[in-house]
């Protein structure tokens, strides 16, 4: 497998991995908990790309799917991705793919970060309200109060918080990937020397 192949496959599985340990920090407020799993998700957007980020909310979802116990509270099955919380856990991935996306198109600027995190932010409220909406039998209005409302202030600061680092930790992924790249014919180049000889 090539270098730079196998540190994005790093780089998905350690995103996953941070969705799952943000899913343990909630805070229980009904049926849909605060979380900073979505944080995270926003972030793999950011930082790996459309293709790399909905590879990580993808996999958080698999994992989490076939019984691991990554979603909140501890909680894994396909039984909890049907539940009331079903449809946030969807919006994740197409908000990763969404987000990197969008960030793709122009990675240095902020007004570019800024619109890519609100509009994943949106898609994972547009996912998760309609389907906590069916599940529950709830009101419109209801749905919207109980599934997105309390969750915008923190979401707002959440968002902030994955541009921030997304800006700080991009210019290092950039500067390895650049590495690799230089020292990927180098090593190469030793390798059929080597066979040579």
């Amino acid at each position: 497998m090539p270098v730079e192949k196998l540190r994005m496959v790093v780089l998905t599985s350690l995103m996953a991995a941070l969705m799952a340990v943000g899913s343990y920090i909630h805070v229980p407020i009904g049926p849909v908990p605060i979380v900073l799993t979505n944080l995270f998700v926003i972030l793999s957007g950011l930082l790996l790309g459309s293709h790399w980020g909905i590879a990580s909310a993808g996999l958080y979802l698999l994992v989490g799917a076939i019984g691991m116990p990554v979603f909140y509270g501890g909680k894994g099955g396909f039984a909890h991705i049907l539940g009331p919380t079903g449809g946030y856990l969807f919006g994740f991935v197409l908000c990763a793919w969404i987000t990197g996306f969008a960030s793709e198109r122009s990675p240095r600027r902020l007004t570019v970060d800024v619109l890519a995190v609100i509009i994943g932010s949106l898609i994972i409220y547009g996912l998760g309200v309609p389907w906590l909406k069916v599940i529950t039998n709830m009101s419109w209005s209801k749905a919207w109060l109980v599934g997105m409302i309390p969750f915008l202030p923190g979401d707002a600061l959440k968002a902030g918080v994955a541009i921030v680092l997304a800006r700080a930790v991009r210019p290092m992924l950039y500067r390895q990937m650049q590495t690799v790249s230089t020292l990927t014919p180098t090593l190469s180049h030793q390798r059929e020397r080597e066979k040579e000889q």
